[in-house]
């Protein structure tokens, strides 16, 4: 009896070291695409190519465009709107803005309560905590799952980008991968659908209407004239002067 409890003990640490091991190889292959990052564009994220897919399933991929610009190339007063907005705290914090998410948390917490006091059968509405970072994290090698498993590899992923990559990199990656419509990725594509410019020419509200639209770009792109996004755009106008650039 013991040699056979001994022999099942055996199998369950070999186990569960291959599984420590397996664990260990995919942080290690995340890391060394971070690394990569330091130099090489990446092409495309995980969030753009399941776009990509949809749109080719629907017969509609010509709706694509994503054009890749520098740093440079990109208005400062798109980085100053999209930081306003997006991530005020993007200059100080290492990758996690834990005020943001705890308040976050609490209001979420308070919307569910409130839905479930009235017995709405409408879901409530959650509100995001996360940073500039954390966006990038999900967006460029994570798929769009929402388990805890998912959402653990994004923390730690979170964490490499922020130690790897300078801030500078980090936005530079982030305006040129980020969602601005159906098949709209990218600063410049955003600049010439909205506004026919560039985005290096891009005038302080134009930026403010492009930032106010991330959080739900398909949303807004059906309502180029909503109060909401006029009235938001002029809201995050008057921070921009306050946004420290990294």
């Amino acid at each position: 009896m013991g040699s056979k409890s001994s022999s099942v003990l055996r199998v369950a640490l070999r186990f569960l070291l291959l599984l420590v091991g397996a664990a260990l190889a995919l942080q290690l292959l995340w890391l060394g695409k971070v690394v990569a990052m330091l130099a090489v564009n990446p092409e495309s994220t995980a969030f753009q190519r399941a776009q990509a897919y949809a749109l080719a399933t629907d017969g509609n991929l010509g709706k694509w465009r994503h054009v890749w610009v520098p740093a440079e190339e990109i208005s400062d007063n798109l980085k100053r709107a999209v930081i306003a907005s997006e991530d005020g705290g993007f200059i100080e914090h290492g990758g996690v803005d834990w005020d943001a998410l705890n308040k976050a948390i609490q209001r979420n917490e308070k919307s569910e309560a409130r839905a479930q006091a009235s017995k709405s059968k409408r879901p409530p509405k959650v509100v995001g905590g996360s940073t500039i970072s954390q966006q990038l994290a999900k967006n460029i090698v994570l798929s769009g799952e929402r388990t805890n498993v998912r959402k653990g590899q994004e923390l730690v992923l979170t964490f490499m980008l922020e130690a790897v990559l300078s801030k500078e990199r980090l936005l530079e990656i982030y305006l040129n991968s980020v969602e601005w419509g159906e098949g709209i990725f990218g600063a410049e594509a955003a600049a010439q659908r909205y506004f026919k410019k560039p985005a290096a020419k891009l005038s302080a509200y134009e930026a403010a209407r492009l930032a106010v639209m991330l959080p739900a770009p398909k949303r807004f792109e059906k309502l180029p004239n909503s109060a909401y996004l006029s009235g938001r755009a002029q809201t995050i106008v008057a921070r921009m002067g306050d946004v420290e650039l990294p």
